[in-house]
């Protein structure tokens, strides 16, 4: 089946593909294309509304066929220029969650297998559920704009409270005892976290409406991994938590933004730390690796990739962060690194709280992958990363699916 994506945002056909690739049933075709190259035997269009935008007759012609995403302070202009209903309708930046179930209604509602009543009911039903969605996303919207404001004002007294634990430290306001000295270095790391996750939450709260590209530089992961264990260490002696490194250099830069990569690791490692019980170890190996980037969800072995005795240069470099904890649900395998994942405490590691959110976002800004699988000695937790810049995305891509 076709789809054409008509818009100028390559994130948003890479969101499309990855979200397609998920919906049972035949495979797609996606192309992006501007609104007076669209096809008449397109089975979709997905337009991306901007103020100015011209639409053609085709746009309206067929509303089941034709999907808007709509800024929400263009949504009363887009209705009364338009007439679309909600129903149609999609509130942007789009979401991972709530593209899934835009286009999920919409490939649904083209379903002709039940009888006409049975139909008709279904039908009236995801109408409903589409309505309600789009007062969710306002209100979702409110909320986190609501949010970034509050943690951005949190972020203030952190930052005054670490510098004054760090003074103290140095002894600049006079001598300290051994057990003066450890509370505050207990104080400093518990405040150092709280400004870590008070960070994740502003970059996910904006994340969705500012659009940030990383800075790509090359770079050495050994000195990102140095950092992040600088970070960890005092966490992990607390629970006396062996921590065991071994990087390959990759042959080729390897560009990232530096900062943003610590982030990744400390985040990964953090949640190790917290899931593997007293005494338990945690191994890191970092690797060059060929990906198939056709294969956004792959989590078998190296060895095991299709295509790889075929080819001798890996195109990526990989990290696996493997610990002896408690195995994840698989069930929950994918959803861990979603924002709004329950954390249900204890060793339940179905949630796998914000440090996994935006270990997710920061990796999909460097156009690589994050996944999570149990191996026999527990969890691991991997990440790809281009072992180039990021080559532009192809205009025209079939994704192969598989029931």
């Amino acid at each position: 089946m076709n789809l054409e994506l008509i818009s100028h945002d390559r994130d948003l056909l890479k969101l499309s593909h990855e979200v397609l690739g998920d919906i049972p049933g035949e495979s797609w075709c996606i192309s992006l294309v501007s609104a007076d190259a669209i096809k008449p035997e397109a089975d979709l269009r997905l337009w991306d509304y901007s103020p100015g935008l011209s639409l053609p007759e085709a746009a309206f012609s067929c509303p089941a066929r034709n999907l808007f995403l709509v800024g929400r302070h263009d949504l009363t202009a887009f209705r009364e220029q338009t007439g679309v209903t909600d129903n149609h309708i999609l509130l942007k930046p789009a979401t991972r969650t709530t593209l899934a179930t835009f286009l999920g209604f919409a490939t649904a509602h083209g379903d002709q297998s039940l009888p006409g009543a049975m139909r008709a009911e279904r039908d009236e039903m995801l109408q409903c559920l589409i309505q309600a969605n789009l007062r969710l996303q306002e209100y979702d919207q409110d909320r986190t704009t609501f949010l970034a404001r509050a943690v951005h004002d949190f972020r203030a007294p952190l930052t005054a409270l670490s510098g004054y634990c760090g003074l103290l430290l140095a002894e600049s306001l006079g001598p300290l005892t051994e057990s003066q000295s450890e509370v505050l270095r207990r104080m400093l790391h518990s405040t150092k976290r709280l400004s870590r996750m008070a960070a994740a939450m502003f970059q996910l709260s904006v994340g969705r409406h500012v659009k940030r590209h990383p800075e790509l530089q090359p770079g050495d992961m050994r000195e990102c991994l140095d950092q992040a264990l600088h970070e960890i260490t005092p966490f992990a002696d607390d629970k006396a938590i062996e921590i065991t490194a071994d990087l390959t250099p990759p042959r080729h830069p390897l560009y990232f933004e530096a900062g943003q990569i610590e982030q990744v690791l400390i985040n990964i490692l953090d949640n190790a730390c917290k899931f593997t019980p007293r005494g338990g170890s945690i191994e890191l190996r970092g690797y060059p690796y060929f990906w198939d980037r056709r294969k956004t969800k792959s989590s078998v072995p190296p060895a095991a990739e299709r295509r790889r005795k075929s080819v001798l240069e890996p195109t990526a470099y990989r990290i696996d962060i493997l610990d002896s904890g408690s195995a994840i649900t698989a069930e929950h395998l994918d959803s861990i690194f979603e924002e709004y994942t329950s954390y249900a405490g204890g060793r339940d590691r179905s949630g796998g709280g914000l440090g996994l959110a935006i270990v997710r976002m920061i990796v999909n800004q460097h156009e690589g992958h994050v996944w999570a699988k149990n191996t026999e000695a527990g969890p691991m937790f991997s990440i790809v990363l281009p072992m180039y810049r990021p080559n532009a995305v192809r205009i025209e891509e079939r994704i192969s699916k598989t029931a």
